[in-house]
């Protein structure tokens, strides 16, 4: 590994620091970058993100994405654990912390919003970033494509409902655009160009030469993404100190309990680590432009929901690194491959 890979956890620890001290020092400039967005997709975090998820889409075999249908084990195990667990996990915990163990620290009007903020969170498995931790772990490429893939079909149909039944409210209006917009920049963009750079590579030792080139640029892509989201809340960082601390804690329960879980699930089916890893990941991470969307049309830019979920921004990176970590120094607990 290269110096930016074998440090990693130090670049993103120095590019959060760095994203609170830029943030506070240039707001107006922040304010600018975090404006230049459509649908609540920022356009900067977004090539940015791009830019991580291209190498791995390079190194897909559509050879291997038809085979994925003969292991479906993985498959089921991510769509019981984003559809049938995690949503309800955490109205769960959100209710356990503002309403019971916090309820004093948090007025009710204030608690309701950031329980909120939480299931819309829970309610949303990620499309993007799970590429870039498949790709930390050496997860197959081309079954982290169908787990994505299947995970965005299921969200058009069950998200809203889900979303409505957890909140109480009658009717959710769903951000097509953005839900439409991610799937398009994160999926369906890079993968155009992955195939076209794997056509145009020709053999696998081309390809697997260039994707080692690319991948100090993916590292520089995942830091950049981490100093622009910790600056465009700098200020919220600094002045909410408490509130922000209070949301992480139920969030980070949440989001290692679920990575917890399905690991567990994962080496109980025996699935290989390369589908294993992702599948725990994809679970464990979440879509928060669709989040933050719907928070905002709900309750509004300045409400605690919309703060709920910033907060699951601001503590997934650092989080899903070490659950990267974690993954990659267990390798030994699965199979190489598929056993029946």
């Amino acid at each position: 590994m290269g110096i930016f890979e074998r440090y990693l956890t130090l670049w993103v620890g120095l590019g959060m620091l760095a994203g609170v001290l830029l943030g506070n020092l240039q707001p107006a400039l922040f304010v600018h970058i975090a404006a230049l967005e459509f649908a609540h997709v920022n356009i900067p975090v977004a090539i940015l993100i791009w830019l991580m998820i291209y190498p791995m889409m390079i190194q897909i075999d559509f050879a291997a994405v038809r085979d994925v249908g003969r292991r479906p084990r993985g498959l089921a195990l991510t769509v019981a654990i984003n559809w049938f667990i995690k949503p309800f996990t955490m109205a769960a915990l959100g209710w356990l912390f503002f309403r019971v163990l916090f309820a004093d620290l948090v007025d009710p009007a204030t608690a309701t919003e950031y329980i909120a903020g939480m299931i819309l969170l829970g309610v949303a498995p990620c499309t993007a970033m799970v590429f870039v931790w498949s790709q930390l772990t050496e997860g197959d490429p081309s079954y982290t494509l169908v787990q994505v893939s299947v995970n965005d079909i299921i969200m058009v149909f069950a998200f809203a409902p889900i979303t409505a039944l957890l909140l109480g409210v009658s009717s959710i209006e769903v951000p097509w655009a953005t839900l439409l917009l991610s799937v398009v920049l994160y999926v369906v963009l890079p993968l155009l160009a992955g195939i076209a750079t794997r056509r145009l590579l020709g053999d696998a030792a081309a390809v697997a030469s260039f994707v080692g080139r690319l991948k100090p640029w993916s590292v520089v892509g995942l830091i950049s993404t981490v100093v622009l989201l910790f600056a465009f809340q700098a200020q919220t960082i600094v002045q909410s100190p408490t509130a922000i601390v209070l949301i992480a804690i139920p969030l980070l329960l949440q989001t290692y309990g679920i990575f917890a879980l399905t690991y567990w699930l994962a080496k109980r089916l025996r699935l290989p680590h390369k589908v294993a890893a992702p599948a725990s990941l994809i679970g464990t991470s979440n879509f928060f432009e669709l989040a933050v969307a719907v928070a905002i049309s709900l309750f509004g830019l300045h409400s605690g929901a919309a703060l709920a979920t910033v907060v699951g921004v601001l503590v997934e990176v650092p989080v899903m690194l070490s659950l990267c970590k974690f993954a990659n120094s267990t390798r030994d607990w699965f199979p190489e491959s598929d056993v029946a």
